[in-house]
């Protein structure tokens, strides 16, 4: 194991043994209200929070030192001048799920777990079903990164949010404060922990991944590193992603690898985001499910898995 990797293993350890953290405790904590209002960068503030044994503790957050190494350094950094954005056509989407395994294979995940899933969505009763692909949103706004007592999870420059697992102490705010559940807790070892675990982490594609921590979309940031698109849109055999940069008001489709502008995009096809009343600013626009290519019904059964005799095409 790399030196580095393994002192800050043994402080993320000693620091939660020091203040009675269990990781994957369900009694870790049980609300947002316990948190005051606090981060790593201010010597000295303090959180309350349920132990494992349902006690109330409370953490000088400024005794947990923050170490990086190389990967660290440049996941925090991301890449200057970028603003990645993320459209999804629901109109093109066929629940495939090419992307799910795509994500699912690049950050070693079990199969009961999703950085991004596909939803079957119904407005109406009379509007028929489509399918939704929900990754995390890369809020402009997160409140996931202002909860965060030790400054694990973090928004960069070029608009990405990551989580740190090196310092994430699996408190769990973060999952509590995402409106759009987008985030997963690893209650137990990962699928891959034997494969990984030599492994340098790199904290821009979570890997390996680590028992008790949060783990979430990344945006394929590995990728965007190195010049690609995420796994996820690259995956899909449909044409339902497009991806780019927001400052150069620009995206690609990752199936056709067609570039249009991203303003005229959104402008021409009634663009929208999730809960915009939050204020929360998310980097994922939906374009809305009109002129389906699909059947509404996906193979003539409804969301309740009932057969259904009548088919609607848009």
């Amino acid at each position: 194991m790399d030196q580095n990797n393994k002192g800050q293993k043994t402080s993320r350890r000693g620091f939660l043994k020091k203040f009675g953290v269990t990781l994957g405790a369900a009694g870790v904590v049980s609300t947002l209200g316990v948190l005051s209002s606090c981060t790593s960068n201010d010597p000295g503030k303090k959180f309350r929070f349920l132990n494992a044994q349902g006690e109330w503790e409370e953490v000088d957050v400024s005794k947990m030192e923050l170490h990086l190494d190389e990967l660290q350094k440049q996941g925090r950094e991301g890449l200057p001048g970028k603003k990645f954005v993320m459209v999804i056509d629901l109109a093109k989407c066929q629940n495939a799920r090419e992307c799910m395994k795509a994500c699912q294979k690049a950050h070693h995940l079990k199969p009961e777990q999703h950085h991004i899933n596909v939803l079957q969505m119904e407005n109406d009763e009379r509007t028929g079903h489509y399918f939704m692909p929900k990754p995390c949103q890369h809020c402009d706004n997160p409140p996931c990164t202002k909860v965060c007592p030790v400054d694990a999870t973090f928004k960069r420059q070029d608009g990405i949010v990551l989580i740190n697992n090196e310092r994430c102490i699996g408190c769990r705010f973060c999952i509590a404060a995402c409106p759009y559940s987008a985030r997963v807790f690893n209650w137990s070892e990962p699928k891959y922990f034997e494969g990984d675990e030599n492994r340098i982490y790199d904290v821009e594609l979570n890997v390996p991944q680590k028992k008790g921590t949060v783990t979430k979309c990344l945006f394929s940031a590995d990728r965007l590193r190195i010049g690609k698109l995420p796994y996820c849109v690259s995956a899909c055999p449909n044409g339902t992603y497009w991806f780019g940069d927001a400052n150069e008001d620009v995206v690609t489709n990752g199936t056709s690898k067609e570039s249009v502008r991203l303003s005229t995009l959104l402008e021409e096809n009634g663009a929208y985001t999730l809960m915009p009343e939050l204020g929360t600013k998310p980097s994922v626009y939906y374009l809305p499910p009109k002129d389906r290519l699909v059947k509404y019904k996906y193979d003539g059964v409804n969301y309740l898995g009932e057969k259904e005799v009548e088919t609607h095409e848009g």
